[in-house]
């Protein structure tokens, strides 16, 4: 991505933007578009990361991506998904629709798989 800016002798420069600042600018701009984050576990959904995902999801369009992330953190303000609780969904596990994964994520929490089709 190229930016022409305007020397201080009337002339033009054109200056190219590497691949990490583009997308810190677009990352910038989806936040700008975004309210304020009502709990902590939605602003830690809400990282560079996850932003990132969504901007791929909707091929770098600014507007589409903030669209889909405010949809996204308003189930997550809904439904918790957090907050599940291996108890609340062990009913599950007995019919084979779910088993917990033997490793965890990249913070340590335990990995659930969901089959549906079962």
């Amino acid at each position: 991505m190229s930016f022409l800016w305007k020397s201080s002798n009337g002339g033009t420069t054109e200056k190219t933007l590497t691949l990490e600042e583009q997308q810190e600018k677009q990352i910038n701009e989806v936040r700008k578009q975004l309210e304020e984050p009502s709990s902590l576990a939605i602003q830690g959904f809400l990282s560079d990361a996850s932003i990132l995902r969504f901007l791929r999801a909707r091929n770098w369009n600014v507007q589409k991506s903030s669209k889909m992330l405010k949809s996204a953190v308003k189930w997550r303000a809904a439904y918790k998904p957090e907050m599940i609780s291996w108890e609340e969904i062990a009913h599950e596990a007995e019919t084979g629709k779910i088993y917990r994964a033997d490793y965890k994520d990249t913070l340590g929490r335990t990995v659930l798989v969901l089959r549906p089709g079962l």
